[in-house]
């Protein structure tokens, strides 16, 4: 080789080739798309039984857990791929209620089961299976806090569903009292909804859980979780002492308490515009919003799945805002925040959220919520 041909070689051998065009950035998630990637994420996760079971929680790696919510989830978005999935979860849970009301399984969360069961199993795709839809719609009425089970309108109790795992009697004077048999605000909603869904029309259920409802109203309009307890009324109360116990008004439970009052028809027009008025003032797509005690700050977004599909289903139809869309608004924190798998987790492990299951199913109702009332 010539002198003059290897430094040529030499000099072409350190240039780069010339520059070529910038690649096209990647296409923009919609909310289409992350409610996609939630829908393949929970598909991907069924059981050969039907069921969803948690990776995380002991309590919820049984089918009753977290089956039911799964299900409604997929219902509400409403992809054709995922209807094979959806009838065997149903069928799952048509299984759990025997021919004389029992139930097939021990249930931990029986309130929750009840009623997204029934709520489940009356999506017209599961005409056939109405017969195990009324038996749990029976479970979940015989579970109301009423005269039935000895309950009057003067107990705070009254009127609403709970936590409790046995059919919640009242005490008798100087009995214990079973864990968790008090009445709360979400188990209520979730029981008024599947009564709607089943198209209960008794006045009277309706009437009788109001008196409830309305308890947990507060002065502001918003709305708390349950009576006499500062932990699981998540915003907390500003003075303890205080005769009675004032809480704090935060984001899920008044997203709740409207749906509630709707529901279950409250009459009076001015609770119903006080509740929309307190989620209008203090709506963030971000954040569940509230005003917080400081010790319970570090977990105020630990329901921020479980009140986004609260949020959404109650303003679904209605929009408050002049010049703000909360639809396009929650839609992207929630694109903002789903992983590269489609599923979305808390990092707040308060009320379970960092389950992906928890809160990938919560994130779909929200957006299957959104996307259809922005339509």
């Amino acid at each position: 080789m010539s002198r003059s041909a290897g430094l040529v070689v030499v000099l072409l051998a350190g240039c780069s080739p010339p520059p070529g065009p910038d690649p096209p950035p990647p296409a923009a998630r919609t909310p289409a798309d992350a409610l996609a990637g939630g829908v393949k994420y929970l598909l991907d996760r069924q059981s050969p039984d039907g069921t969803w079971r948690s990776d995380v929680y002991a309590t919820f790696k049984d089918g009753p857990a977290l089956t039911p919510l799964v299900v409604v989830a997929l219902q509400a978005a409403g992809d054709p791929a995922s209807a094979a999935a959806r009838r065997k979860g149903s069928e799952y849970l048509a299984g759990l209620i025997r021919p004389d009301g029992t139930t097939a399984a021990d249930i931990d969360y029986p309130a929750y089961t009840a009623a997204l069961g029934v709520t489940a199993l009356s999506h017209p795709d599961n005409k056939d299976l109405r017969p195990a839809r009324d038996r749990w719609l029976k479970f979940l009425l015989d579970r109301q806090l009423t005269e039935r089970l000895g309950w009057s309108p003067e107990d705070k109790e009254y009127g609403g569903w709970g936590y409790c795992r046995v059919v919640p009697k009242k005490p008798t004077p100087g009995a214990l009292a079973p864990p968790l048999v008090e009445s709360n605000l979400s188990a209520t909603v979730y029981a008024l909804d599947a009564l709607r869904a089943a198209g209960v029309a008794d006045r009277e259920v309706y009437d009788k859980a109001l008196v409830f409802v309305r308890r947990c109203q507060n002065p502001d309009g918003g709305f708390h979780f349950v009576y006499d307890d500062p932990v699981r009324n998540k915003a907390g109360s500003p003075d303890l002492t205080a005769k009675p116990v004032r809480f704090h008004s935060y984001g899920s439970t008044t997203a709740d308490g409207l749906r509630a009052l709707r529901l279950a028809g409250e009459p009076d027009a001015a609770r119903i515009e006080q509740a929309r008025a307190w989620l209008a003032t203090h709506f963030r797509a971000d954040r569940h919003p509230g005003d917080y005690v400081p010790a319970h700050e570090p977990n105020r977004d630990a329901v921020y799945y479980y009140y986004a599909a609260s949020l959404a289903r109650s303003l679904r139809g209605w929009d408050p805002f002049s010049g703000r869309s909360w639809q396009q608004e929650l839609s992207g924190a929630l694109v903002e925040r789903q992983a590269v798998d489609g599923s979305w987790a808390n990092p707040v492990e308060l009320v379970r959220e960092n389950d992906q299951l928890v809160a990938t199913s919560q994130a779909v109702i929200a957006l299957s919520a959104a996307t259809s009332a922005a339509r």
